[in-house]
């Protein structure tokens, strides 16, 4: 029941740009081509389209971590630093500190990103502040899906959320954008 392109060659980036593809078909089809599959799900299209594009592999410059981004020591009077990554050993901490049920939320992590001078206790305060606010959190573009799902209960607050990943699969099934229309619910 599917109208959507195929992720090959044959596609124009204009094309590509025109669908909806999860992550995992792009990194197959980066292996596939012999491209970079690392990377946030927008580092992965824009791969792509370079190599739709030009036929060749897009030239990407990386910087190494320093070894005092590594370390595994933090404590809660640590301070974040510069060009905060929310990798594994950060997470364990929070864990630790927080809970299980600690999540690196888009909020939390812009405000982790935003104040380098602050210690882990400090964005531990934050975490709690941020948690107990009713105010909405925007949603990046690459998580359409996210938005398409606050945007459907938005409009329908009376459907399942099984109703709105079926509207969801119709939606990225069909050329065009991926944002909630009340002409979805066609699929239902």
């Amino acid at each position: 029941m599917t109208n959507r392109a195929l992720l090959t060659t044959n596609l124009t980036p204009e094309e590509f740009k025109n669908y909806y593809f999860l992550k995992e078909e792009l990194k197959d089809f980066c292996r596939s081509e012999g491209l970079k599959v690392s990377g946030s799900k927008q580092d992965l299209e824009k791969r792509i389209i370079h190599y739709l594009s030009t036929g060749e592999e897009l030239e990407e410059k990386f910087t190494r971590k320093n070894s005092n981004e590594l370390s595994s020591d933090i404590t809660l009077d640590s301070k974040l630093g510069e060009n905060f990554k929310c990798s594994e050993d950060k997470r364990e901490f929070f864990e630790k500190e927080i809970g299980k049920g600690f999540k690196f939320k888009v909020k939390f992590q812009k405000w982790l990103k935003a104040n380098p001078d602050k210690t882990y206790r400090d964005a531990i305060d934050a975490y709690y502040e941020i948690q107990n606010s009713n105010e909405k959190t925007e949603i990046g573009k690459q998580f359409q899906y996210n938005q398409y799902i606050r945007d459907f209960f938005e409009d329908n607050k009376d459907k399942s959320l099984d109703d709105a990943i079926k509207c969801w699969n119709y939606k990225k099934s069909i050329k065009g954008h991926n944002k909630y229309e009340k002409s979805d619910l066609v699929i239902l």
